[in-house]
């Protein structure tokens, strides 16, 4: 885990803030991102779920959009379905 985000995860390493900087807020939804599996198709519930797992916000539709607008993971446009991108390499 990369230290600089350390400070925004609880002891539990759950994301318990969003860094107001634009790089660390990547590196926190980077961090997100490797929650989930390469070659998965998941639904937005399933992602709703992992999410809840690894923050203490409360607020997974913040995260699962700020992972959505920085392309870690894909989606059908009806939403019905997301992945991680394997395009990007920073994941």
């Amino acid at each position: 885990m990369e230290k600089k985000i350390k400070y925004f995860l609880d002891k539990d390493e759950k994301v318990k803030q969003l860094p107001a900087k634009k790089g660390r807020r990547e590196e926190v939804f980077r961090y997100l991102c490797s929650k989930f599996e390469d070659g998965v198709y998941y639904t937005e519930k399933e992602v709703n779920q992992i999410l809840a797992k690894w923050n203490t916000i409360g607020d997974y539709f913040i995260l699962r959009r700020g992972l959505v607008d920085s392309k870690m993971l894909l989606r059908t446009p009806d939403g019905s379905q997301y992945w991680k991108n394997k395009d990007r390499e920073d994941t």
